[in-house]
């Protein structure tokens, strides 16, 4: 289960079905901005065709291999409040839009 103690990703209680590879779709960041006090950024939405699976949440994850830093760094999970399920359909996570109000990932100082 990914929770608070989540540091990186890892195949195990990783969902699987068919139309789902290990370890995700790679994101499109949809760009990086800063208001007044508040900086953000966000992702192009992701899907998963021909699919049938159970999940619960994902995992933002870094792959990018930085001397020094273990790889594969968790950057966020987030649930989905309950199981949602496909069933030989499209499985699309929808990202909020890209502003300082509504970003997935918000720093604020």
């Amino acid at each position: 289960d990914m929770g608070t103690t989540t540091t990186v990703y890892s195949a195990s209680d990783e969902v699987s079905g068919s139309g789902y590879s290990a370890g995700g779709n790679a994101l499109t960041n949809t760009g990086t901005a800063k208001s007044t006090v508040t900086a953000y950024t966000d992702f192009s939405d992701t899907s998963w065709t021909s699919a049938s699976f159970t999940a619960r949440g994902c995992l933002i994850y870094n792959t990018d291999v930085v001397s020094g830093f273990t790889n594969d760094r968790a950057v966020c999970g987030i649930t989905f409040g309950g199981d949602k399920v496909v069933s030989s359909g499209t499985f699309t996570i929808q990202f909020p839009s890209n502003d300082a109000s509504d970003a997935i990932i918000r720093i604020t100082s």
